[in-house]
């Protein structure tokens, strides 16, 4: 599935247009009808720039999600929706984002709504880029449920989501999806307190029975909730347990790390493909086609061109569209000088 060396992708999410944020933030003005058109329509938006920019690889910009995963808790049975957040005013940060309790049984009989936004995709993208679905793992779920005597501790709820996102990947499967990123942020934000071998099993668990049947991927991120990372932004105490994920491509985000420990694309290299972050979605510098080129040579000094994409560092949700649109046309444009140059 993997067409070209080099390949130009993106991690998930995209700026949501002005009208779209109002849309969400008075959904009691707006009939359903109304809302699906402004969601497709805004779908619409984010794949004409994307495929204006030129990227291998397309995703539907999550532009009918709350935010990278909130809107999967609509989907849950067993949660009260919502807690207030500890703290509502001053700089951002994430204990201004709510919880939801647990009341019941988790279930999700409904799924979690990504084949739905699969279809949508494939009836609006033009044929040529690769389709991605981007679907959020158990372990970064869990961390915005509240424990309770059944589900005692995070693990616990993992332990109860696992199959629960393990059936939505199977269903993505199943409608044809050939490309699912399976995103574990919490994984990487937290890898430095807690065992990365439990994760790895955790992921491992959770695409068992999809792996092989499609291309997955992964994305270890810091966060980025309001341009914000929220753990120590080392990879060190991840590796070499983040090795064992199964997974087709690892991403790691270089850009805004000033490529800090660039040398460990060379160790996921030797095993599987691996994606860098060389465009700094927390910074409004642009980078200019030159950046690009010279950070993707520094790249192929530890990794084939074979093995090896170029993204964004994290989704572009936290960035203005204006500034989105010329990182992603830099981006690609960059990485197409260099694909002339080694052939």
């Amino acid at each position: 599935m993997k067409k070209a060396p080099l390949r130009t992708t993106v991690i998930g999410s995209y700026p949501l247009p002005g009208w779209l944020e109002y849309v969400s933030a008075h959904l009691d003005e707006f009939g359903p009808d109304d809302i699906r058109e402004a969601q497709e329509d805004a779908v619409i938006v984010a794949i004409h720039d994307q495929v204006a920019a030129g990227l291998d690889v397309i995703t539907d910009g999550e532009q009918t999600r709350l935010d990278f995963n909130l809107s999967f808790y609509g989907y849950l049975e067993g949660i009260e929706r919502e807690q207030k957040p500890a703290r509502r005013f001053g700089p951002p940060a994430h204990d201004q984002r709510g919880r939801h309790r647990i009341v019941g049984e988790l279930a999700a009989p409904r799924g979690l709504g990504a084949v739905e936004e699969f279809d949508r995709l494939r009836r609006l993208a033009p044929p040529g880029p690769a389709l991605k679905v981007s679907v959020p793992g158990p372990f970064t779920l869990a961390g915005r449920l509240i424990p309770n005597g059944d589900y005692p501790d995070r693990y616990a709820i993992t332990e109860a989501l696992l199959p629960i996102v393990r059936r939505e990947l199977e269903s993505l499967v199943a409608a044809g999806c050939r490309e699912i990123q399976v995103d574990e942020p919490s994984m990487s934000c937290y890898a430095y307190r807690e065992d990365p071998e439990r994760l790895a099993d955790i992921f491992n668990r959770t695409v068992e029975t999809v792996a092989g049947k499609c291309r997955l991927s992964t994305h270890l991120c810091f966060g980025n909730y309001k341009g914000r990372a929220v753990g120590p932004r080392r990879y060190a105490p991840m590796f070499p347990a983040f090795l064992r994920l199964n997974a087709d491509e690892i991403h790691l985000e270089m850009a805004g790390r000033e490529f800090a420990e660039l040398e460990l694309i060379g160790q996921i290299a030797a095993v599987r493909d691996v994606a860098v972050g060389i465009i700094d979605v927390k910074s409004y510098y642009i980078e200019t086609p030159e950046d690009v080129t010279v950070r993707v040579r520094r790249c192929l000094e530890f990794a084939p061109a074979g093995r090896l994409s170029l993204a964004p560092d994290c989704g572009l949700s936290q960035t203005a569209r204006w500034a989105a649109r010329r990182k992603l046309a830099n981006l690609v444009e960059g990485v197409h000088r260099v694909r002339q140059e080694i052939r």
